[in-house]
């Protein structure tokens, strides 16, 4: 004799049913997610400055194009030569993360990523890179402006991002070196090479010094948190005056000879 089963086993097994597929998909998402959501959630998480272009592979393992763009619609964009390979993998405490780009750093940039319960932290490994200054042009004013060519190098020790709400405080160092920097401003190059080191801290301080040039760059600066307030003055060398005045009047409020730099 068949008995059938009564209505409430059935309704049960099929909530069973349903709730193992919802799994099953949800864990086919996450594995398999594709490429280009990663690249949709960097575009919308920095306003359109950073891009990833023909994003292939999956969220966990793909490939693109790096480009610095002034913005979603910014009529400035600068594309990194070659492809940047990523990989993801979740952990205890959050995520780790290692960046390939054998166009600007000789081993992979490695990071560690941990919410926190009222925000996230970001812990850069230490390593070097090397970075076309054109970059900076694909970021807007004033950059796009004086269209600076050179070297950049940067070095980080132990540095670390806190953001807890709308604060973000530093952990560790993060040096940048500009090598033979020229500007479309100016006929002389290159103008010079300087330095701009961030120091972490309860009072993170940066400070910007000449290494040599024939235009002089220095200033000091602090981070409060939210902000970032910045002075700093550039001058031309003797018998770089003329050269170098036209560039001056634009970076800055000048003042004689000196070029007054406020931020913040």
């Amino acid at each position: 004799m068949v008995t059938t089963p009564p209505d409430s086993a059935r309704s049960s097994g099929w909530r069973w049913a349903a709730a193992g597929t919802l799994i099953g998909v949800a864990f086919s998402l996450s594995v398999f997610a594709p490429a280009r959501w990663l690249a949709a959630g960097l575009a919308q998480w920095s306003n359109g400055h950073l891009q990833l272009v023909n994003a292939r592979g999956t969220v966990w393992n793909g490939t693109a194009g790096l480009v610095f763009s002034s913005g979603a619609s910014g009529a400035e964009a600068i594309s990194l030569p070659g492809m940047l390979a990523w990989t993801l993998r979740p952990r205890w405490d959050g995520i780790a993360a290692a960046l390939d780009l054998p166009c600007c750093a000789a081993k992979p940039l490695e990071l560690r990523g941990r919410p926190r319960t009222d925000g996230l932290e970001l812990d850069w490994s230490n390593g070097q890179s090397r970075w076309p200054a054109a970059l900076l042009t694909g970021f807007g004013a004033p950059w796009n402006t004086l269209k600076l060519d050179g070297v950049l190098d940067l070095s980080m020790q132990d540095f670390v991002l806190r953001w807890s709400g709308s604060k973000l405080t530093l952990a560790g160092r993060a040096t940048l070196d500009a090598t033979d920097l020229s500007s479309s401003l100016s006929t002389l190059k290159p103008m010079g090479s300087y330095r701009l080191a961030l120091e972490g801290g309860p009072a993170p301080t940066l400070l910007l010094t000449t290494r040599e040039g024939s235009l002089q760059l220095s200033g000091s600066g602090r981070w409060s948190g939210t902000s970032l307030r910045f002075d700093g003055e550039a001058s031309a060398a003797p018998g770089r005056e003329d050269v170098l005045s036209n560039l001056l009047n634009i970076i800055g409020r000048r003042d004689g000879a000196r070029s007054l730099i406020t931020l913040g």
